[in-house]
């Protein structure tokens, strides 16, 4: 004797307006229920957005025939879950169910695709996956067998002085001194480097006086005097960041701190970096203890321009492409004094290469970083357009003229020159960011420059500069390399600046863009085809 079959009861209202989202859940809200016509049939709503029309249809259907070209997969299930169908010509969702009058309340779930679907995307990328390890595996243990092949060849017992004083005199434009430095690292000795006295302590590193023995070398000093930036073992990701950043070949200029080479020393627990040695310290410890006059103040701040210009460029002085960096961390306590009197930048834990590749959502991941004092009013916001790569750069100028301020300070030529103090001297030695943000952002503060201070002609330019790179809108401030000839375009036509007798004279006949243009060529030439000129930069004595 056969079952009879009974006929579903279903919501029935064809298509009406309704108020659901098409998110969660939601009633349907038809008011008439019906007999299905046929013993298979089972309950479907269908929920359409065109513009901002919304309606929903409720009906019976048999699932062995296609439903608006759709074949109906899930009616067996006792609740009615809508799931999205693209190429309706809107949104469009539809849910089929067994229940009785169970197409009146759907739910609304993401899109899942079909298991079986899964499963032969899974079945098709494994070959792909297999042959990808295969290559990589393969690429790694070339580079193993390449590298242990190539340090057997490098490798010196005892370990030869020279190489490290060929760092330090290397400077042909090819291969950087940095360059040289990071195969020395290849050797299984570390640099015979035997630390002195503690000259600086940051956040990240503490920076020692060390000596590097030449070895039975027979001439000269049986050392060299440098630098070496101590990090512990969990400031690792600042180490790496300053190394990558100083192997960039095209780094290297007269007004950044020359690179040595960077080790790991496993036994420590330690990151070093090895620099060149500038006993003067740094330039915030230089003015706490000297009045400068305007030679000085010329010396320091056009370098200090020169040397911030070349981090943002995108070329060196010959021509050639690099990568702009931006410091992020300019401050009196990052800047060295050499013993001509000129300005080096250091310190790159927080710097940032400005490569093309990078993202919008990298560069904001970059963060808010630096220190609080120097901080432009965009940073202590968290306001940089993220959009403009300049953006970087103009949170260095802004630095920069606070720096340029101290400097002034402590310059005999703007008259009473007072003690020390860093910009916003007022607050606090230690500010927070949201103390700064009461002093730049609601005060709308800078540091004072007294009307006395403009009665020198260079004095002047160098405060309408500063007044301009500190501007509360960014796009408004100078650029570095601006500033840069600015301090250049001082020194001739005004004869604002009385350098040394020794130094070549204009001739009458060649105009200062001329001039500007003999001068970089022959820094070009300086920095990168007469190692021997710059050496003694570098390799300083003990003071």
């Amino acid at each position: 004797m056969n079952m009879l079959k009974l006929k579903r009861l279903c919501k029935f209202c064809d298509v009406e307006s309704t108020s659901c989202a098409g998110t969660g859940s939601c009633m349907a809200d038809c008011s008439i229920t019906s007999i299905c016509p046929h013993p298979e049939d089972v309950c479907v709503s269908i929920w359409r957005k065109k513009d901002d029309n919304v309606t929903i249809d409720t009906i019976c259907h048999n699932p062995a025939h296609k439903l608006h070209g759709l074949v109906l997969e899930d009616y067996n299930n006792s609740k009615c879950e809508m799931r999205e169908r693209n190429g309706m010509g809107s949104q469009f969702f539809i849910c089929s169910c067994s229940e009785d009058e169970c197409n009146n309340h759907v739910f609304f779930t993401p899109y899942s695709l079909d298991p079986q679907v899964v499963s032969v995307i899974l079945v098709s990328l494994v070959p792909l996956l297999v042959l990808a390890m295969l290559v990589i595996t393969s690429f790694y243990w070339y580079r193993i067998y390449h590298q242990r092949h190539a340090g057997a060849k490098r490798k010196k017992t005892p370990l030869d002085f020279s190489d490290a004083r060929a760092i330090m005199m290397d400077d042909d434009g090819s291969d950087s001194s940095s360059t040289h430095a990071n195969n020395l690292n290849h050797n299984t000795e570390l640099l015979p480097i035997e630390l002195d006295a503690q000259v600086g302590k940051g956040r990240f590193a503490e920076v020692y006086k060390a000596k590097l023995k030449q070895g039975a070398t027979g001439a000269g000093e049986p050392f060299e005097t440098v630098a070496v930036k101590i990090f512990a073992d969990e400031e690792y990701a600042s180490w790496k960041n300053e190394k990558d950043i100083f192997s960039d070949a095209d780094l290297r200029h007269e007004n950044v701190l020359h690179f040595l080479t960077a080790e790991e020393r496993k036994v420590e627990k330690q990151y070093w970096l090895i620099t060149a040695y500038h006993p003067r310290g740094n330039l915030q410890e230089y003015l706490t203890r000297h009045v400068i006059s305007w030679d000085d103040l010329w010396a320091l701040g056009g370098s200090l321009a020169r040397g911030v210009a070349h981090l943002h460029s995108d070329h060196t002085l010959c021509g050639r492409y690099k990568v702009p960096i931006v410091h992020r961390d300019i401050k009196s306590s990052n800047i060295l004094v050499k013993g001509d009197l000129t300005c080096v930048l250091c310190d790159f834990g927080l710097g940032l290469r400005l490569d093309n590749s990078l993202s919008v959502d990298e560069l904001a991941n970059s963060g808010q970083v630096g220190t609080a004092r120097y901080m432009a009013p965009e940073v202590l916001e968290s306001r940089i357009n993220l959009e403009n790569i300049e953006s970087f750069k103009q949170t260095d100028v802004y630095s920069m003229a606070l720096v340029l301020w101290e400097i002034t300070s402590r310059c005999n030529a703007i008259g009473e020159v007072k003690d020390y103090e860093p910009p916003f001297g007022k607050v606090r030695e230690h500010p927070c960011v949201e103390s700064m943000k009461d002093s730049v952002l609601r005060d709308r503060g800078r540091p004072e420059i007294p009307s006395s201070w403009i009665n020198h002609p260079g004095i002047q330019v160098v405060c309408g500069t500063i007044d301009e790179c500190w501007d509360h809108d960014p796009e408004a401030r100078l650029t570095a390399q601006c500033v840069a000839e600015r301090f250049n375009d001082m020194e001739h036509p005004d004869k604002l600046s009385e350098r040394s007798n020794s130094e070549e004279k204009i001739p009458q006949d060649i105009s200062v863009t001329e001039f500007e243009e003999i001068e970089k060529k022959e820094v070009c030439l300086r920095n990168y085809n007469a190692p021997a000129e710059e050496a003694e930069n570098y390799n300083q004595p003990s003071s």
